[in-house]
Order: structure tokens, then sequence, then C-alpha cells
């Protein structure tokens, strides 16, 4: 099979590099490697003559130089609001019309129509709109004023603070047209813990430069703000947000950013988790809080992104810790404040229930925050395809009013046509080449794009979008590789922890595994052993009505179906359940044995993926393959290391052997314990 699929690949590659070879590629070009081979067969014109529009006239020059279907029109209509920042395109004869009701439209639509040409050829009768899921698709940089970026694993911030405003790179540019590409328009500058130092005029020069850039992409600029900027930066006595010399602060402050950015998007808040400041310092509450800065920001359309991410030192159950804090505040949020929602109720786990705030709150607008950055997946090592983690979140059943009330349909645009919506992700995106680290990890900031863009897309769809523009269209690469992307995260759970298991990553750095982990004096939720509650008679974190009772946040039936043993969806078993080691699964194994077989069927799964990758080496450049074939090799070691070390551990408890048919643990329980990695561990 090898042999035929080598033969195939040499084939393609040399029909389509004649009379030259195939070229090196550092996968900086990301999805955007449009051929201006081959002269175009058709016009591009702008309906009512030329246009002073900089996004128009970006639009008519991305199909100029690389549309070679048939003539083009663009025209673009402001009566036709209902397509929001979404477009219309029409066959007519020879002639393809394009319509937007705003010039963003257009490129958005542009992009679309390169979109099928390299994936689909040209269309015949092409005939669809397009309207988005969302109105604010947003990443969020969690990159730092020094340059380093919190939980980033693709080298140092691409934004040179210390360069702006009077330097520009050119790459900024190609971050803007990236997002256009799939129809992000929003991104947040700074990291979440953010400096105050941000809010200065000399910075702000600086984020406005950055806005010049970006706004012909139709991308709006956020920053993400320190609550105690009035206090650290303006000398007022407090950051109390019911003080009037605070209130005046911000809207002063307000004032100066969008007098340099009037498009500016708005402020994201991380307020009192984690050690951030925030309202609860002054005994006022987060709708206190957020609704002084929408106030503040309201004469100019802008937008609060509050994160609902809040957890405290407590006996009860950290899970349930955000729905208590803000369930009692619906109703008391301002039009233009929207809670950011991450997908699980602990923290950006491999595998979690959807967030119980999704299907609550149904006065409040509430946003969907994902994380593309690998933090706890295997940084840029670990080729981990997140769409169906998306999908399994966006598609998941809240049953809020009744059935059919997935979480995509409660947070998006067609739910609430009066309000805007939004759904945000923590970019992974450095300075390096290929932007991501881990060339596989370009799928996931497109695969982000094109569900915030349309939610109903399939994972599989994207994925095979995805290959034919960053890789090739050949059928012999296409469909293996895909099969690799889709089982990838499903793999990955399965090696680091299947079943429900959360949490078992070594302290601070979250990068391998840690479940005996503790930490004297440290907190409780900080630690691994507060999620497994391993012992001699079961594993898994008790969360049913004889527990925390965390399952009594999810609306019937779902607290019944996941409260229940023999419902509970076996992938969340160890979420919501202990269960004991002899428990039968439905498979008839033991939890045990599945567990074990689990663990095993991961580490299977990654070097099958390697044997497939391997038979790639025809169908592209030597550089990026060889590259890929690197970081797969250290996946495969850290999912041994994963195995041997989680399986061994839980072996002390339930004190059954490993079952005979599954591989050896290739290392020591003992020696694992001694692995101890510094927080900058990339490798």
């Amino acid at each position: 099979m090898r042999s035929i699929v080598r033969l195939y690949c040499l084939l393609l590659a040399f029909l389509a590099a004649v009379p030259f070879v195939v070229r090196a590629e550092d996968g900086s070009q990301l999805w955007l490697r449009f051929s201006k081979q081959g002269k175009p067969t058709g016009t591009v014109r702008i309906a009512g003559g030329e246009s002073t529009d900089a996004t128009l006239m970006l639009a008519k020059q991305e199909l100029q130089l690389y549309w070679k279907g048939m003539d083009v029109i663009l025209k673009l209509d402001h009566r036709r609001k209902e397509l929001k920042d979404g477009y219309q395109i029409r066959q007519h004869g020879n002639q393809v019309h394009v319509v937007a009701g705003r010039s963003v439209g257009l490129l958005y639509a542009a992009y679309h129509l390169l979109r099928l040409q390299e994936t689909e050829g040209q269309i015949p009768n092409m005939g669809f709109t397009e309207i988005p899921s969302y109105d604010i698709r947003i990443l969020n940089h969690w990159d730092n004023l020094d340059g380093t970026i919190e939980r980033g694993y693709a080298g140092h911030s691409r934004w040179k603070w210390e360069e702006l405003p009077n330097k520009l790179s050119s790459r900024y540019e190609q971050y803007g047209r990236a997002n256009a590409s799939v129809g992000i328009n929003a991104t947040v500058l700074n990291n979440v813990n953010a400096s105050p130092e941000l809010l200065k005029t000399d910075y702000l020069l600086k984020v406005k430069a950055l806005a010049d850039v970006f706004r012909k992409y139709g991308i709006k600029v956020y920053l993400s703000i320190n609550f105690s900027a009035p206090k650290n930066l303006g000398g007022v006595s407090s950051s109390d947000p019911l003080n009037q010399d605070v209130q005046q602060w911000w809207k002063s402050k307000a004032k100066e950013i969008y007098g340099l950015i009037p498009d500016f998007g708005g402020f994201l808040v991380k307020a009192n988790s984690e050690g951030q400041p925030g309202p609860q310092d002054y005994g006022r509450t987060h709708a206190d809080g957020a609704n002084m800065l929408a106030d503040a920001l309201s004469p100019y359309g802008g937008t609060v992104f509050w994160r609902a991410f809040v957890y405290h030192p407590t006996k009860d159950d950290r899970a349930k810790q955000a729905y208590q804090e803000f369930v009692p505040l619906d109703g008391q949020f301002r039009e233009n404040v929207i809670l950011q929602v991450k997908n699980g109720p602990i923290d950006f786990q491999p595998r979690e229930p959807f967030n119980p705030l999704l299907g609550a709150m149904p006065n409040t607008a509430k946003m969907l925050e994902f994380q593309l950055t690998q933090e706890y997946l295997g940084f840029s090592n670990h080729l981990v395809y997140l769409a169906p983690l998306f999908k399994e979140v966006l598609d998941s059943e809240t049953y809020a009013n009744g059935n059919g009330e997935t979480v995509a349909k409660l947070t998006g645009s067609r739910r609430h046509p009066g309000r805007k919506t939004a759904i945000a992700a923590v970019a992974n995106i450095g300075e390096d080449t290929n932007w991501t680290g881990h060339h596989f990890a370009q799928a996931n900031w497109y695969a982000f794009g094109r569900l915030a863009w349309k939610s109903t897309l399939s994972s599989a769809q994207i994925a095979d979008e995805w290959i034919r523009m960053t890789f090739t269209g050949a059928q012999a690469f296409v469909e293996p590789v895909k099969k690799m992307m889709l089982e990838s995260r499903e793999a990955a759970v399965d090696y680091m922890m299947p079943l429900g298991l959360h949490h078992l990553f070594a302290f601070d750095h979250h990068y391998g595994p840690e479940p005996w982990g503790d930490i004297p004096g440290g907190r409780p939720d900080w630690m691994p052993w507060y999620y497994h509650h391993a012992d001699s008679l079961g594993l898994g974190f008790d969360r049913t009505v004889n527990g925390s009772n965390a399952v009594a946040q999810y609306h019937p039936p779902l607290d019944k179906i996941y409260g229940t043993l023999s419902t509970c969806p076996e992938n969340l078993l160890l979420w919501f359940h202990h269960v004991p080691w002899t428990y039968r699964m439905n498979n008839g194994r033991t939890l045990w044995d599945e567990l074990c077989f689990r663990y095993d069927h991961g580490v299977q799964k990654v070097r099958e993926f390697q044997r497939v990758w391997d038979r790639m080496d025809s169908c592209m450049d030597q550089s990026r393959f060889s590259e890929i074939q690197a970081k797969l090799k250290i996946q495969a070691r850290d999912a041994i290391w994963w195995r041997d070390a989680c399986v061994q551990y839980f072996q002390l408890f339930s004190r059954q052997p490993i079952p005979y048919e599954l591989e050896r643990p290739i290392y020591e329980l003992e020696d694992l314990k001694k692995i101890k990695l510094p927080m900058g561990h990339h490798n």
C-alpha cells in the first residue's frame, strides 16, 4: 500500500512542479497558498465604479490576483442590513454577482470564492447566502508587554511594542489577512492578566498603529484591562466601581481611546480571579464592575467582555463556583456587557462537560471561550485537531427551554437578533515562522474561524478544506491525513485523561502527568488528587446528589442523566462519579481494565499517526514533512509517559493487574516521579 501511495504522490508532485522541483515551504503562508500561475479568465469589477473604501478595494485585489474563474461583480448595498457581515453570491450566465451590506462582507466573499477554487475547483451554478453565526468573532491574545506569552508555545509575541508605533512589521498585514480569510473580525491584543501600563497614552498610540493596519481587514482591536488601573495609573484613591472619581477616570480614558481609535471594540476583563483585582475588593458585584465600564464605553458603541472564570479556595466543588457566583446576577448587566464563559466548568481540560452557565442566565448575554493554545494538550508538540472539541460543546443539548437548545443556538445571533453576540478563542499564535509552533496547530486557528462564522460546519469538512489549502488536494494525502486529524483529539484524551478524568497535570507547567502531585500547604483545588479521588474503592469525582451535587446546575433531564451511573456518558463517567474499580462498563470490562485499555489505545493511535505520516514523504515539501515527523516522535514518547505514569499510579489503589494482552509499562513509576520540567518547557 505504501508503495502505491508513494508512486501516486510522486506523480502528482512531478505533474504539479514541471519544470520545477517541489519547493521547500516553511508554513508562513498558512492556508493562503493561492497560486498566481495562469492568467485569469475573467475580470473583477465594482458595481457603480471604483471606490475609495480600502476593504472593498482589498476584496477586488485578492480576486484580481488569484481568481481564475468567470467575471465577478462586487456590489455594496447598504440596504442589505440583514446580511450583517455576510454576503450573497449568485451566478448569472458567465458572471458571478456578489452583494454585501458592508464592505467587509465583500472581502469575506472574495475569500469564500478563493476557498472554493482551491478546494473544489470552480463551482458551476453558484448560488448561496452566508450570514455569520456570531457577530463578534474574536481572538484573545495572552501576550505580555515584555514579549512573552502566557501559555504560548510558538515563540514570543508578534506585537513588537518597543518598535511601535514607528515601525510596522509586514507580519501585521499577514495576520490581518489570515484572520479575514476565515471571518475573524476582532482581536484582544494583551493578556487577561493585564498590565495597567497598556492604558498609558504612549502605549495607546502603539495600539492605534495596529488598529490602523487591521482596519481594512475588518478587524477591531480590544484591550484586556486591569481593574485597578484608576488607582495604579490615575492617582485615584481606589478603584471602587461606585466611586464617582473612578467612574470619571474610566470615562475620560474611554474618550481618549476613541479619540485615537474611533472603531475601538472595547474591554476584556478578568476580575477577582487568580489574584486579579476586581469589584469584589470593594464589596461590589461583578455586575457593578462590568456596568461601570459598560457605561464608559456605551457612548461609542463599545462592548465589555467580562470573564466568568472565577474560583476561590472554598470547601465546595470548584466546578460549581462560576455558576454560584454569576447566576444570582442574571438580568443585572448592561446591554453592552457579554459574559465570557469557558467551554467547560474547570479550565480547558481535554474533555469537560459544557459549562452549565451556558444553559443558565436567560436574561444575560453570554459567549463561549475556547482555547487554541494547547495549554493542557501537549503544547505545540502534540497534533491535536480541536474542531471535534469545539463541535462537542457547540452541539451540546442544554435543555434550557426544552429540546433543541444547543449551546450554539443559545449563544448565536439567530437566537438573539437584536443583541450583539460573540465567541472567543485564546490564540495559539507567536512569532515562529509557521505562526503556531506545530504546522497542524494552524488547523485549530482555521477551525475556530470557520466555526465562529458558521457553527453548523462539520469537523470533517473543515479539516478537508484546511488540508487541501495548506498541503495538497491529492486524495492519497487528504483522506488518511484527515482521518488522523479527526481521531487526534480522542487519542489525546485516551493517553492523558480518559473516561472523564481531569486535571492530572504537573503543577504549574501543565505539560506532563503528575496524578500523585501534592504541594504542602497548597490549595486543594490546584492538586490532582482533588479531582481524581483515587482510593481502594474506586476513582473519580462524585458530583451527584450524594456528592457535590454539581449535576443540579444542569437542566432536567441532564441532571439525572449525568447524575445516574448507568446513564452517564462513559466519556464523562469519572467527571461525575466515584466509580468502583470493579464496575462493569458497557463493553463488559471492569472500570480498571477499561482505564488500562483506553490509556494503551491512545499510545497505539499516536504510533498509527506516525505510520500514516511516514507514508506522506513524497506528497509534500521535505521541510514541513520532517518538522511534523519530529513532532510526532515527541508526541509518541509523551503518550507513553502519560500512560505509564497514570496506569501505574492508579494501580497502587486498584491493586489489580494490567490486562495481559496490553503492552507492559516501559518506565518505572518511581523514575517518572523524578521528572521535573521548568515552566518554560516547550519540547
